[in-house]
């Protein structure tokens, strides 16, 4: 596998929460053999025994119960851990999400861009649906959000100690947490208390986007103090993310005036895409990289 990527002409990868335990004693073997190295993790890496299938929303740092917020703990320690040993310097994580007795708020959201399908964020019936939506999200998550700041708080002084930062991402679901104005509150209540970063993942800003719940440029520099890396995907017509770069809606010229020299990029791109398309995304992103900085 890491050969393969190598031979791509790739000289770093991301090690995500796809990877299988058996697939750790090759991944060290590539590195101690030195032709690739690992820039980042993504919570939970590698997999917890028994799975098989990418599950980076098993364990929530959101978990209010005992026995969720112990295994969310000892897992993304182990992660933490398994980043230290390879020398990644990022460990992307999801902040877990609001839960609904019943019917979740985004169902009224669905309901009505699937019954309206030319219906735009101008539309004020629409208008109305969502914020109402976001009321009924901010009067339910505050138990969930005051959760996650302690649950990040608890695994801060890890982190720090193995030297990896934690790359915060913004997700693309309705009830997935952050809610994306809350950003500002994560980083500042956690300052000097664990290494928070944004980890900006463009084809979920793009997706959020297209409901109306932000718009992404404003999204993007608002944060941008706080970027320590991107995944770079783009969005069909259809919301279909994880697609090569430049096949759809995001404006990746853009996104490249928000990076730096010390940013993490990382190509997050479906396994159903081709290796022609692969190749064609880097050279792609090479392409802004080389305008952005010479």
């Amino acid at each position: 596998m890491m050969r393969e990527i190598a031979d791509m002409g790739f000289t770093h990868v991301e090690l995500s929460h796809g990877i299988r335990i058996i697939l750790v004693p090759g991944i060290l073997k590539a590195l101690h053999e030195g032709f690739i190295k690992v820039s980042s993790t993504h919570n939970f890496c590698p997999l917890p025994a028994g799975l098989h299938q990418p599950a980076p929303n098993l364990f929530q740092p959101s978990a209010i119960d005992y026995r969720g917020h112990e295994q969310w703990l000892r897992q993304t320690k182990r992660t933490l851990d398994f980043s230290e040993k390879v020398g990644a310097k990022v460990m992307v994580l999801h902040l877990g999400s609001v839960k609904f007795f019943w019917f979740t708020p985004s169902r009224k959201i669905n309901a009505y861009l699937k019954n309206h399908i030319y219906a735009t964020t101008a539309d004020p019936k629409y208008a109305e649906v969502l914020r109402k939506a976001c009321v009924q999200l901010r009067k339910k998550m505050v138990p969930a959000w005051d959760q996650v700041l302690a649950s990040i708080e608890e695994i801060g002084a890890y982190a720090m100690a193995r030297g990896v930062k934690l790359g915060c991402e913004n997700r693309e679901k309705f009830e997935e947490l952050p809610v994306d104005d809350d950003f500002d509150s994560l980083f500042s209540k956690l300052e000097g208390k664990a290494p928070c970063g944004y980890w900006h993942d463009t084809g979920h800003a793009q997706i959020k986007q297209g409901i109306g719940m932000l718009k992404h440029h404003e999204h993007l520099a608002r944060y941008a103090p706080h970027l320590l890396g991107f995944h770079l995907h783009d969005v069909s017509a259809e919301g279909k993310d994880h697609q090569p770069i430049g096949s759809g809606g995001v404006d990746f010229e853009m996104i490249s005036r928000h990076w730096r020299p010390e940013h993490l990029l990382t190509l997050e791109l479906s396994p159903r895409v081709s290796a022609e398309d692969v190749l064609l995304s880097k050279q792609r992103v090479e392409a802004l990289v080389a305008k952005r900085f010479g």
